[in-house]
């Protein structure tokens, strides 16, 4: 006889033989964060529903893609342009029904994902593609104080690293590569590569047009500080002034309008822009000059571009030459040197078997898909989208930048791409390989096995090698870097409501030493406060210390960095939370740095000024401005900032001075 009750028994024998009962009856309660759910994501979520995890949040902000189909398995055709978290929660709830399990189709730096709700889970497995939000998971697991197992593939290549606060590494201990960068005037102005090309539609044309409206001259000022040309910056500072027309015509075209700013847009990049480039004679001495391009000639098939006008020996976009054809092909080291740079003739595409995405573009397919792929991103602006920016997986903003790199390159005589090529170079992938995302999913469940039973030296660092000899190699953990800016700090919570709260009230009652306040602290200081990069206070500058924490734009989930000025203490990394109790139950006491003696120094000459009487500042009734919150806690040194009249302060010279204000300090 078949029961529920043995089908049970039987799926879950080997994990019970190999976990033994102990973890194993662990497994049921436990609660766990499975960030990610691509490649990597879809292994593990299959590993851990299998080995019996109880209670799994899934949390992924993507949709599906016909190109997730090879390799993540939970998902099928008929799923494609839906939430990754939810299709692959209900495919894998089938394969063990004692789980349960949450999907979120979400952002994971979103504010209601705060410390709080990073704390109520027993561990966190990371299975994320993008550096920005492994270092929110990181540090978010460091504030929560939860274990986290943090993996990465990249080809054949892949690694584990299972993070404990004060014990392991964190994922920042080790600096990260930095992106390769590329001259701002190679990528504006001279293009010599398709990379070129790609960067320049990607990071510089798409945020100009559908990003945020900010000032761009602050690049263009850096770069005139390298040394790059300035009569170069000149023209390109008048280029990015033009935009802002663009940018309005893009929001405020209707249904009817989309087609013509499409046009302006083009106009404006590949024809206006390059007609001014070409009026700096200095600039094309030494390398072939652009070719403007022309938006009717090209639909109507009869633009050209002659071969004088490829700077790397491409042939003319449309298959033409001044040349002979045996002489152009000769020229260019190719027997293909009469077809497009870009793939075809004017008006075909290439013919070649392969992928839609795989297939070269002809100049008018490049061009159509750029008037069709800024209508539909002009139409997601109208319909309430802020900004939109690239992301490989979105098709209007993968057409836009595939379109425009290749008409740049074509302007350039630089050979183009295929819509296919471009994904992968401006996603910066590494072509994934389903049985690496196998392997690491199954190393992230041993060490998080580890984690949960304590077997603290256990832990290790595991990378999956190309070598045959040694696919697999594990290191000891090391200690956390004592110059890590995120797992070396001390990290405490405070739940507030920011619409109500001030500056001043969080800093002083996270610092302590006032009347009424808790255990703890280091009492008062000069300190200052930033969040993420931002200053908000320090010693020179208070004035946001009265401003509530909403109206400066730190919310529930965000951190407040409080510095002590005097070098002293440690960093205090302040998590902001849901309202519950605005301070922390114990005040948190950072490490004392170790300082160095200091050198004898001598006495400094003695001050032939007469020090001012006690009795020199007069209080009159009572000030108009109200307490400041922060007085107690935060210090701001009298040497350091003059009071002045728009603080509510007047400094007299002479004593018989008088004024109708409350506050008299007297020199």
């Amino acid at each position: 006889m078949t029961s529920t009750t043995r089908t049970t028994d039987g799926r879950d024998v080997h994990a019970r033989a190999i976990l033994g009962p102990e973890l194993y009856s662990r497994l049921p309660q436990t609660k766990l964060l499975l960030v990610g759910a691509g490649g990597i994501g879809c292994e593990l979520l299959k590993n851990i529903v299998l080995t019996g995890f109880g209670h799994i949040t899934l949390l992924d902000l993507d949709t599906i893609d016909l190109s997730n189909l090879n390799r993540q398995f939970l998902f099928k055709k008929k799923d494609v342009k839906q939430s990754k978290a939810l299709i692959a929660a209900r495919t894998a709830s089938a394969f063990n029904p004692n789980v349960h399990i949450t999907p979120i189709h979400g952002n994971i730096k979103e504010p209601q994902f705060d410390v709080t709700w990073f704390a109520g889970f027993d561990i966190v497995l990371n299975a994320l593609d993008n550096l920005d939000a492994r270092r929110h998971v990181n540090k978010m697991c460091m504030a929560a104080n939860v274990p986290l197992v943090e993996s990465g593939t990249a080809g054949y290549l892949g690694q584990v690293q299972p993070i404990l606060k004060d014990r392991t590494e964190c994922f920042d201990c080790v600096p990260k590569p930095t992106p390769k960068t590329f001259p701002v005037c190679t990528i504006r102005s001279t293009p010599s590569q398709p990379i070129h090309c790609i960067v320049w539609a990607k990071s510089y044309l798409m945020p100009q047009l559908f990003g945020e409206d900010e000032d761009s001259m602050g690049e263009l000022d850096e770069a005139e500080k390298q040394g790059e040309n300035a009569q170069e910056i000149a023209t390109l500072r008048k280029e990015a002034s033009a935009f802002k027309t663009v940018r309005t015509a893009l929001r405020d075209a209707g249904a009817q309008g989309q087609a013509s700013a499409a046009r302006t847009v083009f106009e404006k990049v590949f024809h206006s822009d390059i007609v001014n480039l070409l009026s700096m004679g200095d600039m094309w001495r030494s390398r072939a000059p652009p070719t403007p391009l022309d938006f009717d000639a090209i639909r109507d098939g009869t633009f050209t571009i002659t071969r004088d006008a490829q700077p790397n020996g491409a042939p003319a976009a449309n298959g033409s030459s001044a040349d002979p054809p045996d002489e152009a092909a000769k020229a260019n080291g190719s027997a293909g040197a009469e077809k497009m740079l870009n793939g075809s003739a004017n008006g075909e595409s290439s013919s070649s078997a392969g992928l839609k995405d795989q297939r070269a573009l002809s100049l008018q397919d490049n061009l159509e898909l750029f008037v069709s792929s800024t209508e539909r991103l002009a139409a997601r602006l109208c319909a309430g989208e802020d900004t939109i920016s690239f992301d490989k997986d979105d098709d209007d903003t993968l057409d836009f930048v595939t379109a425009a790199s290749n008409l740049r390159s074509i302007a350039y005589g630089i050979p183009g791409k295929s819509r296919w090529e471009v994904k992968e170079m401006a996603g910066n992938i590494i072509p994934a390989i389903a049985t690496t995302n196998a392997i690491i999913a199954g190393l992230i469940v041993l060490q998080a096995f580890h984690l949960l039973r304590k077997s603290y030296s256990a832990l290790r660092n595991v990378h999956v090698q190309f070598k045959p000899s040694m696919p697999l190699s594990s290191i000891n953990m090391s200690t956390p870097s004592p110059a890590c800016g995120v797992c070396k700090d001390t990290y405490t919570t405070v739940r507030v409501d920011p619409a109500r709260v001030t500056l001043g009230d969080v800093v002083c009652g996270v610092l302590g030493g006032g009347p009424g306040s808790a255990e703890g602290g280091i009492g008062r200081r000069e300190v200052s406060v930033y969040e993420d990069k931002r200053v908000l206070a320090d010693p020179d500058w208070d004035e946001n210390c009265e401003k509530t924490l909403e109206s400066l734009g730190v919310t529930r989930g965000k951190f407040l960095t409080i510095v002590d000025e005097e070098e002293e203490y440690g960093t205090i990394q302040v998590a902001i939370a849901a309202p519950a109790s605005w301070l922390p139950d114990t005040l948190p006491v950072p490490l004392k740095k170790k300082r160095a003696a200091p050198p004898p120094s001598t006495p400094p000459p003695s001050s032939l000024k007469r020090p001012a009487p006690d009795d020199d500042v007069l209080e009159v009734g009572s000030s108009s401005k109200r307490p400041r919150a922060n007085d107690a806690a935060i210090q701001f040194s009298p040497n350091k900032k003059r009071r002045l009249d728009e603080d509510g302060l007047i400094l007299l010279e002479k004593q018989d001075e008088s004024l109708e204000d409350d506050v008299i300090v007297l020199d």
